[in-house]
Protein backbone atom coordinates (compact mmCIF):
# COMPACT_ATOMS: atom_id res chain seq x y z
CA UNK A 1 0.00 0.00 0.00
CA UNK A 2 1.45 3.54 -1.01
CA UNK A 3 2.03 6.06 1.60
CA UNK A 4 -0.11 8.41 2.20
CA UNK A 5 0.06 12.00 3.26
CA UNK A 6 -2.32 13.64 5.83
CA UNK A 7 -2.97 16.92 7.70
CA UNK A 8 -4.04 17.00 11.40
CA UNK A 9 -7.70 17.18 10.66
CA UNK A 10 -7.25 13.35 8.75
CA UNK A 11 -5.95 10.95 10.95
CA UNK A 12 -9.04 9.99 13.19
CA UNK A 13 -8.41 6.02 10.92
CA UNK A 14 -5.01 6.12 12.17
CA UNK A 15 -5.59 6.45 15.91
CA UNK A 16 -3.79 3.98 18.10
CA UNK A 17 -0.82 3.61 15.94
CA UNK A 18 2.87 3.90 15.93
CA UNK A 19 4.01 7.84 16.05
CA UNK A 20 7.61 8.84 14.85
CA UNK A 21 8.16 12.37 15.07
CA UNK A 22 11.33 14.84 13.04
CA UNK A 23 11.93 17.12 10.34
CA UNK A 24 14.16 14.54 8.54
CA UNK A 25 16.04 17.11 6.92
CA UNK A 26 18.94 14.76 5.44
CA UNK A 27 18.13 10.87 5.48
CA UNK A 28 20.76 8.40 6.00
CA UNK A 29 20.62 5.23 7.33
CA UNK A 30 20.57 5.95 10.98
CA UNK A 31 17.04 7.55 10.27
CA UNK A 32 16.14 3.76 8.50
CA UNK A 33 17.21 2.09 11.17
CA UNK A 34 14.80 4.42 13.44
CA UNK A 35 12.04 4.49 11.57
CA UNK A 36 12.86 -0.15 10.86
CA UNK A 37 12.55 -0.02 14.62
CA UNK A 38 9.63 2.28 15.13
CA UNK A 39 7.79 0.25 11.98
CA UNK A 40 8.15 -3.31 14.20
CA UNK A 41 6.70 -1.84 16.93
CA UNK A 42 3.03 -2.19 15.98
CA UNK A 43 0.16 -2.44 12.47
CA UNK A 44 0.43 1.06 11.77
CA UNK A 45 3.43 3.54 11.39
CA UNK A 46 2.84 7.24 11.30
CA UNK A 47 5.71 9.70 10.83
CA UNK A 48 5.23 12.88 11.56
CA UNK A 49 7.53 15.47 9.91
CA UNK A 50 7.91 18.95 11.18
CA UNK A 51 6.89 21.83 9.12
CA UNK A 52 8.80 24.54 6.93
CA UNK A 53 9.46 26.36 10.57
CA UNK A 54 13.36 26.47 11.08
CA UNK A 55 15.79 28.48 8.35
CA UNK A 56 18.66 26.34 8.70
CA UNK A 57 16.24 22.99 6.72
CA UNK A 58 18.43 22.63 3.62
CA UNK A 59 14.86 21.66 2.20
CA UNK A 60 11.33 21.89 2.00
CA UNK A 61 8.90 19.78 3.96
CA UNK A 62 7.30 18.60 0.94
CA UNK A 63 10.89 17.63 -0.60
CA UNK A 64 11.17 15.79 2.80
CA UNK A 65 7.85 13.97 2.54
CA UNK A 66 8.84 12.72 -0.92
CA UNK A 67 12.62 11.57 0.83
CA UNK A 68 10.47 9.85 3.22
CA UNK A 69 8.01 7.89 1.09
CA UNK A 70 10.62 6.69 -1.40
CA UNK A 71 11.74 4.75 1.65
CA UNK A 72 8.51 3.01 2.05
CA UNK A 73 8.70 2.23 5.64
CA UNK A 74 5.60 4.62 7.21
CA UNK A 75 1.99 3.81 6.13
CA UNK A 76 1.43 7.36 6.25
CA UNK A 77 3.49 10.86 6.50
CA UNK A 78 1.39 13.64 8.58
CA UNK A 79 2.56 17.22 7.19
CA UNK A 80 2.22 19.42 10.22
CA UNK A 81 2.33 23.16 9.53
CA UNK A 82 5.05 23.63 12.33
CA UNK A 83 6.53 21.07 15.14
CA UNK A 84 3.39 20.94 17.02
CA UNK A 85 4.06 16.97 18.39
CA UNK A 86 1.46 17.44 21.10
CA UNK A 87 -1.82 18.00 18.69
CA UNK A 88 0.00 14.95 16.98
CA UNK A 89 -0.67 12.88 20.10
CA UNK A 90 -3.76 14.61 21.09
CA UNK A 91 -5.18 13.47 17.51
CA UNK A 92 -3.69 10.22 16.92
CA UNK A 93 -3.93 9.04 20.33
CA UNK A 94 -0.64 6.49 19.21
CA UNK A 95 0.14 3.46 21.64
CA UNK A 96 3.61 4.43 20.87
CA UNK A 97 5.66 7.69 20.43
CA UNK A 98 9.35 6.92 18.95
CA UNK A 99 11.60 9.56 19.28
CA UNK A 100 15.28 9.70 18.47
CA UNK A 101 17.67 9.78 21.29
CA UNK A 102 18.65 13.44 20.45
CA UNK A 103 14.98 14.06 22.58
CA UNK A 104 16.01 12.23 25.45
CA UNK A 105 17.04 15.43 27.45
CA UNK A 106 14.67 18.05 25.69
CA UNK A 107 12.59 19.77 28.05
CA UNK A 108 10.39 22.07 25.88
CA UNK A 109 8.49 18.57 25.14
CA UNK A 110 8.40 16.82 28.24
CA UNK A 111 4.73 18.04 29.18
CA UNK A 112 3.71 16.11 25.57
CA UNK A 113 5.34 13.03 26.43
CA UNK A 114 3.48 13.27 29.86
CA UNK A 115 0.05 13.64 28.15
CA UNK A 116 0.85 10.61 26.08
CA UNK A 117 1.89 8.56 29.15
CA UNK A 118 -1.39 9.74 30.94
CA UNK A 119 -3.62 8.88 28.35
CA UNK A 120 -2.29 5.22 28.46
CA UNK A 121 0.07 5.30 25.81
CA UNK A 122 4.17 4.58 25.94
CA UNK A 123 7.60 6.66 25.34
CA UNK A 124 10.38 5.27 23.69
CA UNK A 125 14.06 6.85 22.86
CA UNK A 126 15.62 5.41 20.19
CA UNK A 127 18.34 5.32 17.93
CA UNK A 128 17.67 2.47 15.80
CA UNK A 129 19.41 -1.27 15.95
CA UNK A 130 23.54 -1.16 14.83
CA UNK A 131 23.92 -3.99 12.44
CA UNK A 132 27.95 -4.25 10.54
CA UNK A 133 25.93 -6.84 8.09
CA UNK A 134 22.87 -6.92 5.89
CA UNK A 135 19.75 -9.02 5.48
CA UNK A 136 18.20 -7.32 2.75
CA UNK A 137 18.60 -10.41 0.00
CA UNK A 138 15.91 -12.06 2.54
CA UNK A 139 13.16 -9.53 2.18
CA UNK A 140 13.44 -8.50 -1.93
CA UNK A 141 15.03 -9.95 -4.88
CA UNK A 142 18.25 -8.86 -6.04
CA UNK A 143 16.82 -6.70 -9.08
CA UNK A 144 14.42 -4.93 -7.04
CA UNK A 145 16.94 -3.95 -4.49
CA UNK A 146 19.45 -2.62 -7.18
CA UNK A 147 16.84 -0.82 -8.94
CA UNK A 148 16.13 0.92 -5.40
CA UNK A 149 19.30 1.70 -4.84
CA UNK A 150 19.80 3.06 -7.88
CA UNK A 151 16.75 5.54 -7.34
CA UNK A 152 18.18 6.56 -4.07
CA UNK A 153 21.56 7.44 -5.41
CA UNK A 154 19.65 9.24 -7.96
CA UNK A 155 17.60 11.14 -5.35
CA UNK A 156 20.81 11.89 -3.84
CA UNK A 157 22.07 13.37 -6.74
CA UNK A 158 19.13 15.79 -7.46
CA UNK A 159 18.87 16.61 -3.70
CA UNK A 160 22.48 18.11 -4.17
CA UNK A 161 22.23 19.85 -7.76
CA UNK A 162 24.74 16.84 -9.27
CA UNK A 163 24.06 16.19 -13.15
CA UNK A 164 25.94 13.77 -14.69
CA UNK A 165 27.85 15.62 -16.98
CA UNK A 166 29.41 17.56 -13.84
CA UNK A 167 30.60 13.80 -12.91
CA UNK A 168 32.25 12.82 -16.58
CA UNK A 169 34.03 16.27 -16.80
CA UNK A 170 35.12 15.93 -13.00
CA UNK A 171 36.48 12.47 -13.62
CA UNK A 172 39.04 14.54 -16.88
CA UNK A 173 40.57 17.22 -14.64
CA UNK A 174 42.42 14.29 -12.13
CA UNK A 175 45.49 13.90 -14.98
CA UNK A 176 46.76 17.59 -13.37
CA UNK A 177 46.10 16.12 -9.80
CA UNK A 178 49.42 14.59 -7.47
CA UNK A 179 49.51 12.57 -4.44
CA UNK A 180 51.78 11.69 -1.87
CA UNK A 181 50.08 8.11 0.02
CA UNK A 182 51.74 7.08 2.91
CA UNK A 183 50.85 4.31 4.97
CA UNK A 184 51.25 0.17 5.62
CA UNK A 185 52.45 -1.72 2.48
CA UNK A 186 50.61 -5.42 2.25
CA UNK A 187 50.73 -8.20 -0.54
CA UNK A 188 47.26 -10.09 -0.42
CA UNK A 189 47.15 -13.39 -2.15
CA UNK A 190 43.86 -15.12 -2.72
CA UNK A 191 44.33 -19.12 -3.18
CA UNK A 192 41.68 -20.50 -5.21
CA UNK A 193 40.63 -24.31 -3.78
CA UNK A 194 38.61 -27.02 -4.44
CA UNK A 195 36.65 -28.51 -1.58
CA UNK A 196 37.60 -32.47 -1.02
CA UNK A 197 35.23 -32.94 2.25
CA UNK A 198 36.30 -33.54 5.96
CA UNK A 199 38.66 -35.10 7.37
CA UNK A 200 38.58 -38.55 9.00
CA UNK A 201 40.98 -37.28 11.89
CA UNK A 202 39.76 -34.45 13.06
CA UNK A 203 36.48 -31.76 12.04
CA UNK A 204 37.96 -29.70 9.85
CA UNK A 205 37.69 -29.08 6.16
CA UNK A 206 40.32 -29.86 3.82
CA UNK A 207 40.50 -28.10 0.30
CA UNK A 208 43.07 -28.31 -2.21
CA UNK A 209 44.79 -25.40 -3.42
CA UNK A 210 44.37 -25.03 -7.46
CA UNK A 211 45.65 -21.69 -8.04
CA UNK A 212 46.81 -17.66 -6.18
CA UNK A 213 47.11 -14.55 -7.33
CA UNK A 214 49.30 -11.56 -5.45
CA UNK A 215 47.39 -8.20 -4.86
CA UNK A 216 49.10 -4.84 -3.76
CA UNK A 217 46.65 -4.11 -0.72
CA UNK A 218 47.41 -1.73 2.08
CA UNK A 219 48.32 2.19 1.24
CA UNK A 220 49.64 0.20 -1.67
CA UNK A 221 46.40 -0.36 -3.43
CA UNK A 222 45.00 3.58 -2.38
CA UNK A 223 47.74 4.62 -4.51
CA UNK A 224 46.90 2.09 -7.31
CA UNK A 225 43.74 3.78 -7.76
CA UNK A 226 44.95 7.34 -7.62
CA UNK A 227 47.14 6.46 -10.66
CA UNK A 228 44.34 4.27 -12.42
CA UNK A 229 41.44 7.52 -12.08
CA UNK A 230 44.63 9.26 -13.84
CA UNK A 231 46.27 11.24 -11.40
CA UNK A 232 49.89 10.98 -10.47
CA UNK A 233 50.93 9.25 -7.40
CA UNK A 234 53.66 8.87 -5.26
CA UNK A 235 54.12 5.48 -2.33
CA UNK A 236 56.02 6.09 0.65
CA UNK A 237 56.07 3.37 2.54
CA UNK A 238 58.26 0.74 4.46
CA UNK A 239 58.98 -2.92 3.51
CA UNK A 240 61.38 -5.81 4.57
CA UNK A 241 64.16 -7.21 3.01
CA UNK A 242 62.87 -10.40 0.86
CA UNK A 243 60.92 -11.58 -2.15
CA UNK A 244 57.29 -10.23 -1.26
CA UNK A 245 59.49 -6.51 -1.09
CA UNK A 246 60.43 -7.28 -4.52
CA UNK A 247 57.31 -8.36 -5.56
CA UNK A 248 55.51 -4.71 -4.70
CA UNK A 249 58.50 -3.04 -6.55
CA UNK A 250 57.93 -4.41 -9.61
CA UNK A 251 54.01 -3.76 -9.42
CA UNK A 252 54.36 -0.80 -8.35
CA UNK A 253 57.02 0.32 -11.58
CA UNK A 254 53.88 -1.44 -13.81
CA UNK A 255 51.29 0.69 -12.55
CA UNK A 256 53.37 3.88 -12.58
CA UNK A 257 53.15 4.73 -9.27
CA UNK A 258 56.74 6.78 -7.29
CA UNK A 259 58.17 4.25 -5.78
CA UNK A 260 59.96 5.95 -2.75
CA UNK A 261 59.75 2.58 -0.17
CA UNK A 262 62.36 2.36 2.52
CA UNK A 263 63.73 -1.05 3.29
CA UNK A 264 63.78 -2.19 6.91
CA UNK A 265 65.19 -5.56 7.89
CA UNK A 266 63.75 -6.02 11.29
CA UNK A 267 60.27 -6.81 9.99
CA UNK A 268 59.22 -8.44 7.02
CA UNK A 269 56.64 -7.27 4.37
CA UNK A 270 52.97 -7.80 5.47
CA UNK A 271 51.45 -10.51 3.79
CA UNK A 272 48.19 -11.97 3.78
CA UNK A 273 46.53 -15.76 2.12
CA UNK A 274 43.47 -15.70 2.10
CA UNK A 275 41.78 -19.08 1.11
CA UNK A 276 38.76 -19.09 -1.55
CA UNK A 277 35.99 -21.89 -2.63
CA UNK A 278 33.67 -20.92 -4.87
CA UNK A 279 34.16 -16.89 -3.79
CA UNK A 280 33.83 -18.04 -0.49
CA UNK A 281 36.71 -16.66 1.69
CA UNK A 282 36.80 -19.31 4.25
CA UNK A 283 39.92 -17.72 6.29
CA UNK A 284 43.11 -15.89 6.13
CA UNK A 285 46.50 -16.14 7.58
CA UNK A 286 48.45 -13.24 8.21
CA UNK A 287 52.76 -12.54 8.22
CA UNK A 288 53.54 -9.20 10.23
CA UNK A 289 55.28 -7.03 12.49
CA UNK A 290 53.31 -4.39 14.38
CA UNK A 291 56.05 -2.37 16.05
CA UNK A 292 56.66 0.74 15.18
CA UNK A 293 59.63 2.30 12.89
CA UNK A 294 63.52 2.83 14.48
CA UNK A 295 64.39 6.30 13.78
CA UNK A 296 66.77 5.48 11.33
CA UNK A 297 63.87 4.37 8.88
CA UNK A 298 61.73 6.63 10.62
CA UNK A 299 64.20 9.43 8.95
CA UNK A 300 64.21 7.64 5.89
CA UNK A 301 60.16 8.42 5.03
CA UNK A 302 60.63 11.53 6.81
CA UNK A 303 62.83 12.57 3.75
CA UNK A 304 61.10 10.66 1.45
CA UNK A 305 57.90 13.80 2.71
CA UNK A 306 60.12 16.68 2.64
CA UNK A 307 61.46 15.70 -0.69
CA UNK A 308 58.02 14.96 -2.44
CA UNK A 309 55.67 17.15 -0.26
CA UNK A 310 56.35 20.66 -2.42
CA UNK A 311 55.18 18.70 -5.50
CA UNK A 312 51.80 17.55 -4.70
CA UNK A 313 48.34 18.77 -3.66
CA UNK A 314 47.64 16.30 -0.74
CA UNK A 315 49.13 13.73 1.84
CA UNK A 316 46.51 10.42 1.86
CA UNK A 317 47.49 8.86 5.21
CA UNK A 318 46.25 4.76 5.17
CA UNK A 319 46.80 3.54 8.63
CA UNK A 320 46.23 -0.03 9.25
CA UNK A 321 48.29 0.26 12.52
CA UNK A 322 51.51 -2.23 11.27
CA UNK A 323 53.73 0.48 12.86
CA UNK A 324 54.82 3.09 9.63
CA UNK A 325 52.65 5.95 10.87
CA UNK A 326 54.37 7.04 13.83
CA UNK A 327 53.55 9.86 16.25
CA UNK A 328 56.63 11.19 14.97
CA UNK A 329 56.07 10.92 11.44
CA UNK A 330 52.37 12.42 11.37
CA UNK A 331 54.00 15.21 13.23
CA UNK A 332 56.25 16.02 10.01
CA UNK A 333 52.88 15.63 8.00
CA UNK A 334 50.89 18.29 9.43
CA UNK A 335 54.57 20.77 8.96
CA UNK A 336 54.87 19.79 5.94
CA UNK A 337 50.91 20.09 5.20
CA UNK A 338 51.35 23.63 6.81
CA UNK A 339 54.18 24.53 4.66
CA UNK A 340 53.26 23.90 1.52
CA UNK A 341 49.17 24.14 1.78
CA UNK A 342 48.66 20.52 1.88
CA UNK A 343 45.44 18.49 2.47
CA UNK A 344 45.42 16.06 4.38
CA UNK A 345 43.04 12.85 3.71
CA UNK A 346 43.16 10.05 6.86
CA UNK A 347 42.04 6.42 7.10
CA UNK A 348 43.13 4.56 10.27
CA UNK A 349 41.48 0.93 9.94
CA UNK A 350 41.61 -1.56 12.78
CA UNK A 351 39.34 -4.67 11.51
CA UNK A 352 42.10 -6.88 13.11
CA UNK A 353 44.13 -4.23 14.88
CA UNK A 354 44.09 -1.89 17.54
CA UNK A 355 43.94 1.95 16.68
CA UNK A 356 42.16 5.13 17.17
CA UNK A 357 40.67 7.51 14.31
CA UNK A 358 40.78 10.37 16.89
CA UNK A 359 44.90 10.44 16.59
CA UNK A 360 44.32 12.35 13.36
CA UNK A 361 43.74 16.06 13.85
CA UNK A 362 42.76 19.13 11.85
CA UNK A 363 42.60 16.92 8.68
CA UNK A 364 40.99 18.21 5.68
CA UNK A 365 39.17 14.33 5.73
CA UNK A 366 38.69 11.46 7.92
CA UNK A 367 37.31 8.47 6.42
CA UNK A 368 36.02 5.76 9.33
CA UNK A 369 33.57 3.18 9.20
CA UNK A 370 31.24 3.03 12.30
CA UNK A 371 32.90 0.26 14.01
CA UNK A 372 35.65 2.49 14.29
CA UNK A 373 34.08 5.33 15.58
CA UNK A 374 32.50 3.86 18.04
CA UNK A 375 35.43 2.09 19.34
CA UNK A 376 37.42 4.90 19.40
CA UNK A 377 34.25 7.59 21.17
CA UNK A 378 33.52 4.43 23.74
CA UNK A 379 30.01 5.40 22.35
CA UNK A 380 28.18 2.27 21.33
CA UNK A 381 24.83 3.95 22.28
CA UNK A 382 24.31 7.58 20.15
CA UNK A 383 22.39 7.95 16.93
CA UNK A 384 24.55 8.44 14.04
CA UNK A 385 24.15 11.98 13.77
CA UNK A 386 25.29 12.59 17.25
CA UNK A 387 28.30 10.06 16.91
CA UNK A 388 29.35 11.82 13.80
CA UNK A 389 28.96 15.46 15.22
CA UNK A 390 31.16 14.51 17.88
CA UNK A 391 33.92 12.49 15.87
CA UNK A 392 34.24 15.81 13.93
CA UNK A 393 34.67 17.73 16.90
CA UNK A 394 37.23 16.06 18.67
CA UNK A 395 39.21 15.60 15.79
CA UNK A 396 38.42 18.84 14.22
CA UNK A 397 38.50 17.16 10.85
CA UNK A 398 36.98 19.70 8.01
CA UNK A 399 35.14 17.39 6.43
CA UNK A 400 33.87 13.25 7.26
CA UNK A 401 32.99 10.43 5.38
CA UNK A 402 31.00 7.85 7.87
CA UNK A 403 31.39 4.72 6.00
CA UNK A 404 28.53 2.13 6.77
CA UNK A 405 29.35 -0.89 4.77
CA UNK A 406 26.04 -2.69 3.23
CA UNK A 407 24.30 0.78 4.04
CA UNK A 408 26.45 3.62 1.93
CA UNK A 409 27.98 6.19 3.53
CA UNK A 410 27.20 9.51 4.83
CA UNK A 411 29.29 12.45 3.57
CA UNK A 412 29.67 15.79 5.42
CA UNK A 413 31.03 18.86 4.72
CA UNK A 414 31.49 21.86 6.13
CA UNK A 415 30.11 24.78 4.79
CA UNK A 416 32.04 28.49 4.79
CA UNK A 417 30.00 29.93 8.14
CA UNK A 418 31.02 26.52 9.78
CA UNK A 419 27.66 24.96 9.59
CA UNK A 420 27.89 21.12 8.10
CA UNK A 421 25.97 19.84 5.05
CA UNK A 422 25.06 15.82 5.11
CA UNK A 423 24.22 13.36 2.58
CA UNK A 424 23.81 9.87 2.38
CA UNK A 425 25.16 7.66 -0.07
CA UNK A 426 23.72 3.98 -0.81
CA UNK A 427 25.79 0.93 -1.60
CA UNK A 428 24.97 0.24 -5.27
CA UNK A 429 26.32 -3.04 -5.03
CA UNK A 430 23.69 -5.43 -3.61
CA UNK A 431 25.33 -8.93 -3.62
CA UNK A 432 29.05 -8.19 -3.13
CA UNK A 433 31.83 -10.06 -4.40
CA UNK A 434 34.87 -9.03 -2.24
CA UNK A 435 34.15 -5.81 0.25
CA UNK A 436 37.93 -6.04 1.40
CA UNK A 437 39.06 -2.83 -0.78
CA UNK A 438 35.77 -1.03 -0.80
CA UNK A 439 37.52 1.63 2.34
CA UNK A 440 40.48 2.00 -0.11
CA UNK A 441 38.87 2.75 -3.10
CA UNK A 442 36.55 5.20 -1.55
CA UNK A 443 39.67 6.80 0.21
CA UNK A 444 41.70 7.25 -3.31
CA UNK A 445 38.18 8.67 -5.09
CA UNK A 446 37.91 11.38 -2.32
CA UNK A 447 41.78 12.04 -2.19
CA UNK A 448 41.80 12.49 -6.00
CA UNK A 449 38.43 14.69 -6.28
CA UNK A 450 39.00 16.77 -3.15
CA UNK A 451 42.72 17.55 -4.18
CA UNK A 452 41.55 18.56 -7.86
CA UNK A 453 39.90 21.24 -6.38
CA UNK A 454 36.19 19.47 -6.61
CA UNK A 455 33.59 19.59 -3.75
CA UNK A 456 32.06 17.66 -1.23
CA UNK A 457 28.94 15.96 -2.88
CA UNK A 458 30.05 15.69 -6.28
CA UNK A 459 33.14 13.90 -5.36
CA UNK A 460 30.98 11.49 -2.73
CA UNK A 461 28.85 10.82 -5.80
CA UNK A 462 31.71 9.84 -7.95
CA UNK A 463 33.21 7.37 -4.66
CA UNK A 464 29.56 6.12 -4.44
CA UNK A 465 30.11 4.58 -7.69
CA UNK A 466 33.64 3.87 -6.92
CA UNK A 467 32.81 1.63 -4.11
CA UNK A 468 30.48 -0.37 -6.37
CA UNK A 469 32.94 -1.35 -8.81
CA UNK A 470 36.14 -1.86 -6.29
CA UNK A 471 33.46 -4.87 -4.60
CA UNK A 472 32.42 -6.89 -8.06
CA UNK A 473 35.72 -8.41 -8.12
CA UNK A 474 37.20 -10.60 -6.22
CA UNK A 475 41.32 -9.32 -4.41
CA UNK A 476 42.31 -5.52 -5.00
CA UNK A 477 41.85 -4.22 -8.47
CA UNK A 478 42.76 -0.98 -9.35
CA UNK A 479 39.30 1.07 -10.81
CA UNK A 480 40.10 3.13 -14.08
CA UNK A 481 38.87 6.01 -14.77
CA UNK A 482 37.25 4.78 -18.08
CA UNK A 483 35.10 2.04 -15.71
CA UNK A 484 34.12 4.75 -13.71
CA UNK A 485 32.93 6.92 -16.24
CA UNK A 486 30.85 4.28 -18.00
CA UNK A 487 29.22 3.10 -14.13
CA UNK A 488 27.80 7.00 -13.95
CA UNK A 489 26.52 6.68 -17.33
CA UNK A 490 25.13 3.76 -16.23
CA UNK A 491 23.93 4.96 -12.74
CA UNK A 492 22.31 8.38 -14.32
CA UNK A 493 20.88 7.35 -17.29
CA UNK A 494 17.44 9.48 -17.99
Amino acid sequence: MPTQFLRLEDVAAWQGCVLAYGHFNTIHPGHIRYLRHARGLGEQMVVALIGDTNTSFTFQQQERAEALNMLGIADALLLLKADELDEAINALKPEVVVLGNEFKNNTQIQATLDQQRQQGGAVQFHAGEIHYATADLLSGSERDLRQQRRSLFQAACRRQGIERDQLLNAIKSWRSTRLIVLGDTIVDQYAACEAIGMSAEAPVVVVRELEHKNFIGGAAVVAAHITALGARCDFISVVGVDSTAELVRQELAVQGIGDSLSSDPTRPTTFKKRYVVENQKLFRVSRLEEHNLDAEVEDQVIAQLQSLAPLAQGIVVSDFVYGVVTPRILEVVHQLAKEHNLLLFGDLQCSSQVGNVTRFKNFSLLCPNEREARLALQDKDSGLEKLNQRLLQITESERLVMKLGSEGFIAYDREPDGLLRSQAFPALSVNPLDVAGAGDSLLALFATGLASGQAMMPTAALACCMAALAVETMGNTPISATALRSYVIEMLLP
